[in-house]
């Protein structure tokens, strides 16, 4: 399989695991949905979870990127982007295809901590909250850790919560408990 029929596959089961989960999307219908036969797939990826850590190495690529460059478009300054991450969030909710976050599922469906994947998980969130404390650092904060963490935890609780109930209303409110936050803080 050359370079790019394999990122053609890491894409294809990137959408097929978002989907469908990663235990529920067995390798029979995952050649099925991304047109790749489980010979070819094998070639390439010894164990469906070694395909399953390609695809999360892509989406937390393309999730960060896109948050940062949203962020950045939305907001001129670091306290305004602590905000923005949230107005962000709002247009992801919005999406038609939004299914929650591909990080909770993959630690929730793989759950012992020392499991590659779940570490996969964990370290998407420990890049995000370094973003998160980088701004929050910017921004003047007197405990920037703390801010950063509580941003996260708002921003993982939205994500839950929009998956489960009204996208808009649960995306104005975080939005309003990121403000409090954000004023509890000094900013």
């Amino acid at each position: 399989m050359s370079a790019s029929k394999r990122d053609e596959l890491v894409q294809k089961a990137l959408k097929a695991f978002y989907r469908g989960g990663f235990h529920a999307m067995g390798m029979d219908a995952l050649a099925k949905e991304t047109g790749v036969s489980k010979t070819a797939m094998y070639k390439h990826f010894r164990t469906k979870e070694d395909l399953i850590l390609a695809v999360l190495r892509l989406r937390d690529e393309q999730f960060r990127n896109w948050l940062i460059r949203r962020v950045e478009a939305l907001a001129d300054d670091p306290r305004g982007r602590l905000l923005a991450v949230f107005d962000a969030l709002g247009e992801w909710f919005a999406e038609p295809e939004y299914r929650s976050c591909m990080f909770i599922k993959a630690s929730s469906e793989y759950q012992d901590r020392a499991h590659p994947i779940h570490g996969a998980a964990a370290e998407h969130k420990r890049l995000l909250l370094a973003y998160f404390e980088k701004l929050a650092r910017s921004a003047g904060a007197k405990e920037p850790e703390e801010l950063a963490r509580r941003i996260l935890l708002i921003k993982e609780g939205a994500i839950v919560m929009a998956h489960l109930g009204d996208r808009e209303a649960v995306a104005k409110s975080a939005r309003g408990a990121a403000e409090d936050v954000v004023k509890a803080a000094g900013l």
